[in-house]
Formats: C-alpha cells, sequence, structure tokens
C-alpha cells in the first residue's frame, strides 16, 4: 500500500498538461527586474549603484542578515534604474534594473555542464558556498536554505527528505527536472548527506510521476542509504509536516519543523541548485517554471533567468488566450492573482498558471451550513469555519489561541466548501493581523 498523511487532504483534478514538454531555454530579456526581497526573512541590501556595469553572477544584493539570502545577477549588463516595482506579492518593493549588454548575449546561451560526482568541499566549506550563493527553497517558501541546515550542537539529525511531491495542480517543473536532472539530483542528495554527516536520505515522489519513481529507483539502486518511496496521490502531500508524517510516521511539533523530529527536508529543485553552486560554482541565477493553462497554445516548462517579466513567458506560450480572466502566480491552491505580466520572475516563481473566465468564478458565497468539510479536510486539523468567523468579525486573540498560525494555507478548506465561502481568503488575512500584533507584543 502507498504512503500517505493521514489526516485531511483531498484530491483535486491534477491537470498536468506539460508533464511531458521537455524544459526549453527562455530567451535572456532585454530587461531583468531583480527585486531585493525573494526569500523569507530580511530583504537584501543593494551593494551597486545605477550605471555600474554587472556581469553575470556577480553579487548585487548583499544578504542583510542571518535570516536573508544573497542576490545576484542573471546577466551581464546595466544597471539602470533602483526602483520600486509591484512584484509578485502584489506590493512595492525595491528592485535593481539591469539592462542586458547585447555584445555579450552569446555569453548567455546555455553552458553543457559534465556530470561532476566527486565531492571536494569540506562540509563547512559546502555550507558556506549554499550561503554565499543565494541557494533558497525553490518549493515556493523561499527559505533560505543556510538557515534549514544550520544544525547546532546537540541536536540529533538522522533522515534528509528530498520533497519530490509537487502535489498542486498543474505544476510540472519539479517532475521535468527529476526526469532531465536525476543524475545532477542524486549527486546534489550526496552533497548534503556529507555536510550533514547522515547516512540516510529518502525521496519522496507521488505515485502519478511513475517515470521519476522509476528513474531515481534505477538510480539508487547500488546507493547505500538512500531510498525511492511511492506516495499516494493526495494534496498537500508536499507540505513539510505532511511529507514527513507519510514518509517517517514522525509527527511534526504543531509549531516546530522537521528539525524537532531529527529531519531536514528539501525540495528538489532546490537540491539541483546546490548541486550546480557546488560543483559548478554557479549561483542561484535561474529556475525551471511552468507556463500553464487549458487555453493555453503552447504551455512549456521553462529554463527562466530570475527578473525576467511574466509577460515574455506569456508571449513564448502565445500570448494570453480569449477570456482569460486571472494570471496565478504558482498553482492553483496555494497560488496568487498578480496584477500584471509587468511582474518579474523571482526565486519563488514556480509556475504561472493562465485560468479562463468559466474557470476562475466563484460561487456565490452563503451562509456556513455547518456541514464540517472544512474541518475533515484540514491537513493540520484546524477548523476554517471558526478561523474565519473569528477573523471576521475581529476576534484576532481568539484565532491565535484556535491555532490560527499554524494553517499551511493549502486551501482544501476553500475547495471543498459547498456554500462557497473564501475561508482561506479570511485565515490569510487573520494570520497577517495576528503575525503583526505578535510582533508588537514582542
Amino acid at each position: 500500500m502507498l504512503k500517505t498523511f493521514p489526516k485531511g487532504g483531498i484530491h483535486p483534478p491534477e491537470n498536468k498538461l506539460t508533464s511531458s514538454k521537455n524544459i526549453k531555454r527562455m530567451p535572456v530579456p532585454k530587461v531583468v527586474y531583480v527585486p531585493i526581497s525573494q526569500h523569507i526573512g530580511i530583504p537584501s541590501e543593494i551593494v551597486v549603484n545605477v550605471k555600474d556595469k554587472v556581469e553575470i553572477g556577480q553579487v548585487i544584493a548583499k544578504s542583510g542578515g542571518f535570516v536573508s539570502s544573497n542576490i545576484h545577477s542573471p546577466v551581464a549588463g546595466t544597471v539602470t534604474k533602483l526602483d520600486k516595482i509591484i512584484d509578485t506579492s502584489g506590493y512595492k518593493k525595491q528592485c535593481i534594473v539591469i539592462r542586458t549588454d547585447v555584445k555579450n548575449e552569446s555569453n548567455f546561451e546555455e553552458i553543457e555542464y559534465p556530470l561532476k560526482k566527486e565531492i571536494e568541499l569540506q562540509p563547512k566549506e559546502i555550507l558556506q558556498r549554499i550561503n554565499d550563493f543565494g541557494i533558497v527553497g525553490l518549493g515556493g517558501a523561499t527559505f533560505p536554505s543556510h538557515v534549514k541546515l544550520n544544525v547546532k550542537e546537540g541536536v540529533k539529525l538522522d533522515c534528509l527528505v528530498i520533497n519530490g511531491v509537487e502535489c498542486e495542480p498543474y505544476l510540472t517543473a519539479d517532475h521535468r527536472l527529476m526526469l532531465e536532472k536525476g543524475e545532477e539530483i542524486l549527486v546534489g542528495i550526496k552533497i548534503l548527506m556529507h555536510a550533514l554527516h547522515i547516512d540516510k536520505a529518502i525521496i519522496g515522489i507521488e505515485n502519478n510521476k511513475k517515470d521519476a519513481i522509476e528513474i531515481f529507483k534505477n538510480l539508487t539502486s547500488t546507493e547505500k542509504g538512500i531510498q525511492v518511496a511511492a506516495l499516494q496521490v493526495k494534496y498537500p502531500q508536499g507540505g513539510e509536516k505532511q511529507l514527513v508524517r507519510a514518509l517517517l510516521k514522525r509527527e511534526v511539533p504543531k509549531n516546530g519543523l522537521p528539525l524537532d523530529v531529527g529531519v531536514i527536508v528539501h525540495n528538489v529543485g532546490t537540491i539541483f541548485a546546490i548541486y550546480q553552486a557546488i560543483q559548478h560554482n554557479k549561483p542561484l541565477i535561474e529556475r525551471v517554471v511552468t507556463v500553464t493553462g487549458k487555453k493555453v497554445e503552447n504551455a512549456s516548462n521553462f529554463w527562466v533567468k530570475i527578473g525576467t517579466p511574466i509577460s515574455d513567458l506569456i508571449t513564448e506560450v502565445g500570448g494570453l488566450p480569449e477570456g482569460t480572466r486571472k494570471i496565478v502566480n504558482g498553482g492553483p491552491m496555494m497560488g496568487k492573482a498578480i496584477k500584471n505580466t509587468d511582474v518579474p520572475v523571482t526565486k519563488g516563481t514556480s509556475g504561472i498558471l493562465v485560468i479562463s473566465e468559466d474557470e476562475a468564478s466563484r460561487g456565490e458565497p452563503k451562509n456556513c451550513i455547518r456541514c464540517g468539510e472544512c474541518v475533515s479536510v484540514c491537513p493540520m486539523g484546524l477548523e476554517p469555519h471558526l478561523l474565519m468567523n473569528l477573523t471576521e468579525k475581529g476576534f484576532y486573540e481568539k484565532a491565535s489561541n484556535e491555532d490560527i498560525m499554524t494553517c499551511i494555507e493549502c486551501g482544501s478548506c476553500s475547495y471543498v466548501c459547498p456554500s462557497h465561502r473564501p475561508l482561506l481568503d479570511y485565515i490569510r488575512f487573520g494570520k497577517n493581523i495576528v503575525k503583526k500584533l505578535e510582533t508588537a507584543k514582542n
């Protein structure tokens, strides 16, 4: 029987329209817009000025603190502006605008790096390079990887979990990366095992990716301590707590981290970025992005430079279809609609989803009928109907006491609600207020 997490979860239509589409390379944009806040934590500090010439991979913004990350230029060119632009969050954020140097355009052709298996760096050097090269979690959370890997003395760590689940509908960036860069990902896993001094790793992949499961079972057949686990298809299995429970039957504490039960979890995209940083001295300046939608003409997966305007990606797939209602950064469950297509790709952009009028329409919200559906599907064991009501009425302290901050914002509650109540919208709003109130208290 396939493994899965026991509490809640749903199975929305998968719509993996691009799972058979090889990753293509996006043309280099004429201008890139590089936000300095592309990670959880403190924004980076700009270290370039207008009119400065920059090279590919040059640090243009340095980490602003421990929970922060360096940002590197994705192109060779000239800094034309230090400006505020609307990013994927919908808010104006500080950004470095770079005009691509056309003379050097030939330099942007993808280098086919040979597979390098031998690990030459020592553990401390590996962790330092991950820090220096701006690696963050590419599964969506964008948590700085060096922070996650900073295991304090005395903490018992015995397992590295590799997240190849990609349970969000429509998105296939991780799936294609596993199919096309499996050997490199395996070396990346070994790099982290070496850096963390552990001898056990599990690669979790949902059973709708049988080709990726087969590839990694073949790759790991002679590897000691690395195993592949096929998982039942269930959303939101890509959540760290759900994945650890599914693979290891360990319960991460309510306000805790996988580290509290001896586990570190990394997404396959992050593992590949770590491989490139350690084995080929390449900072995080590009990522795989799925551009998709039921009416998109040429939906596909792309290698995209950080800072590329989303309008370039839309053009590459044939433009916006007639009747488009929303463009979502991410997938349909956890993604957020963007205001316009001038928004740039960031380290956290896993997909761009184009949704038509008929798909995007919401039912008219009605009164809660106390059916309990939202409670039964919540993977965190919360009562979403109650959290919405408390937020709606302004009872934020009560919402905090009811564990609103443990919500992982998966959207399962809104998906199943027969009364079409905007449960997740209110819970997100409530979380933001509670967070501000707690910050003010402290």
